[in-house]
């Protein structure tokens, strides 16, 4: 079959396009950048098109079979449902002049009368996907589990950092967490299945738990021992701090999932369990699965490195040139006698749990006050400790170029700042070793931006100088 797409770099469109192309299917993958993502067999091809520009779908072909919609906004702005809106109801037009016989849609289960902004916009966009022509199949799910998803990193980050937590009352909410793996397999059960056209499946894991037996059953698996008191005065924007401030996830981020939390997200159907009576993972078992990928340094996808809710453009390419006029720099020239692999392994591991190799309390501190400010901060990490792409998180700086042909490492600081920063290493060979080029610029944003930056120079320049050092010689 002649599969579409969307969301093909997200979380679960970067692990279902694999499973796709396994099945024997031909993929159009569509994204709004074609750099963030990686083309490995004739079976893919990239489109890149933006769902909020109709004539940008023209790309998509009209012998298609079947399509995924697999976008949602994870930011809290406030015209994101508007724009969700205006996203499905462009598509749906779309496909309506294709020869598209289904839509296959992965919604958030919405049970409850009183739904959060965030579940109600993607109600919604299942509703607009069902009043189009193509017939549509939704599956909607609660807490996906799996190495890299935000409610994993959510809650292995308040398990594990903190040893008495005092959380707010929606801990008491009951929720029905489903395995990532699971989740792909309903996914690829559903495609081109007659008695799924026009049908919406509630799916969720074999468990039914509460939100805090779910924190306490992971620090079991983990023997950890902690202790969870439930206090009544946490509002929803209280809740979002605390979880802000405590994990690596962004206010928006947060902000979305307290929302949601404060209802219960149990499946009150399981009629899709009828027509494919899979064995589906445990709580425990997703857990356990979740981390063997994370111990093999294998996790395809992370919400860390999604751009929704980011400020940035999603077409990365714009940042790469970095401007010759108005800007201000640090620049380092190292010279080093040992292999440029070694040293290029080096720059590649930057950051995550290694840290930074030059003074990396001045780092933490810096992501601290990012914190304070309203900004992603150190905590996001990377998802893969030494290898990096276009498009990855490394903690607060977004991967703009990673040429290892042409050893040479491009970062675009997402952190708070009065203007725009760029950090950028590149290694010239010469014999058996070579020289390391590292170059901080910056474009200030007026005169505070003037101001942040030479009233920080002293330590910047000690910071980058150091790094340098590091980096080349090791």
């Amino acid at each position: 079959m002649k599969i579409l797409l969307t969301g093909a770099n997200g979380y679960i469109g970067t692990r279902l396009l694999p499973r796709l192309v396994e099945d024997g299917h031909e993929v159009y993958a569509l994204v709004r950048s074609r750099s963030r993502i990686e083309i490995s067999t004739s079976q893919i091809h990239v489109i890149e098109a933006d769902l909020l520009n109709p004539s940008s779908l023209l790309k998509i072909p009209f012998d298609i079979d079947a399509a995924y919609y697999l976008v949602h906004s994870m930011s809290y702005s406030p015209k994101f449902s508007e724009l969700e809106a205006a996203s499905a109801k462009n598509f749906a037009e779309r496909l309506e002049n294709t020869q598209a016989k289904q839509i296959i849609y992965l919604g958030g289960l919405s049970n409850e009368a009183q739904l959060s902004r965030h579940l109600n916009s993607r109600k919604r966009v299942g509703e607009i996907l069902q009043e189009g022509k193509v017939p549509v199949t939704i599956l909607m799910a609660g807490i996906i589990i799996g190495s890299g998803s935000a409610s994993f990193e959510i809650i292995r980050d308040l398990v594990e950092k903190l040893p008495v937590m005092v959380a707010p009352k929606w801990l008491k909410q009951l929720t029905q967490p489903i395995a990532v793996r699971d989740v792909l397999t309903y996914l690829t059960l559903v495609l081109g299945n007659p008695a799924c056209f026009r049908e919406s499946f509630e799916i969720g894991g074999p468990d039914v738990m509460s939100y805090k037996d779910l924190l306490l059953n992971f620090a079991k698996m983990r023997g950890l021992r902690r202790k969870i008191f439930t206090v009544p005065f946490l509002t929803p924007r209280l809740s979002s701090y605390w979880l802000y401030f405590v994990t690596s996830t962004s206010y928006s981020l947060a902000h979305f999932l307290v929302e949601s939390l404060i209802n219960n997200a149990v499946c009150k159907e399981n009629r899709i369990q009828k027509l494919f009576p899979i064995k589906l993972l445990t709580y425990q078992e997703a857990l356990q699965l979740a981390f063997s990928r994370i111990e093999e340094d294998w996790v395809p996808s992370s919400w860390k490195d999604t751009l929704s809710g980011s400020s940035l453009n999603p077409d990365l390419s714009i940042y790469v040139q970095v401007p010759k006029f108005g800007i201000l720099s640090d620049k380092r020239t190292i010279p080093f006698s040992s292999p440029v692999e070694e040293v290029q392994k080096r720059i590649w591991a930057l950051g995550g749990d290694r840290g930074w190799p030059a003074m990396n309390w001045a780092w933490k501190f810096r992501g601290f006050v990012d914190k304070l400010v309203g900004g992603i901060g150190l905590r996001r990490g990377r998802t893969h400790p030494t290898r990096l792409k276009v498009g990855d998180a490394l903690d607060f700086w977004r991967v703009l170029l990673a040429d290892e042909k042409n050893h040479r490492l491009l970062l675009y600081a997402e952190m708070k700042l009065p203007g725009e920063a760029w950090l950028e290493f590149e290694i010239i060979p010469e014999g058996k070793g070579g020289t390391l080029k590292q170059t901080a610029s910056f474009r200030p944003n007026g005169l505070w931006g003037r101001f942040y930056w030479y009233s920080l120079y002293p330590i910047h320049a000690l910071i980058f100088n150091e790094l340098a050092k590091r980096l080349a010689k090791g």
